[in-house]
């Protein structure tokens, strides 16, 4: 799960019988193990879609992404991308760190977006910019 250290997240859970068409909008941490149909629009959100699941979307704009299932539509993340093993995804994303592992069924384009490090560069010792600029280009763990 998607948890930062200092703060708790609510979880919310659309089970794998659950299926809803629409507009979702939410804040914390989704994980869909159902069907969707529609927008989901989650600036500061992290959302997850699991094995059993099935999106068919016109977008989905969240902070961060994880596909185990079937997704089809436009995907936006302003931090990171992940598709596991096994996921079929016919999409245009844009994000900032994309992964797509072995065996994923993938179709679309990809637009990078530039994410720059949250320090300014004028007010820092050049080896405080640079351990800055390594944080920002590690991998997704």
């Amino acid at each position: 799960m998607m948890e930062k250290d200092s703060e708790k997240q609510n979880v919310t859970i659309i089970g794998a019988d659950t299926e809803l068409d629409g507009v979702l909008e939410f804040k914390d941490h989704l994980i869909i193990t159902g069907k969707f149909s529609g927008t989901i629009n989650a600036p500061t959100g992290d959302l997850e879609i699991t094995k059993t699941s099935e999106c068919n979307v016109t977008d989905i704009s969240v902070k961060s992404l994880e596909i185990s299932g079937k997704v089809k539509g436009n995907l936006t993340a302003t931090e990171r991308v992940e598709i596991f093993n096994g996921s079929t995804v016919d999409s245009d994303i844009r994000t900032a760190r994309l992964r797509i592992a072995n065996n994923v069924d993938y179709s679309g384009k990809v637009s990078m977006l530039e994410k720059e490090p949250d320090i300014d560069l004028f007010s820092v010792v050049s080896s405080e910019f640079k351990q800055a600029l390594v944080v920002h280009a590690d991998v997704v763990k």
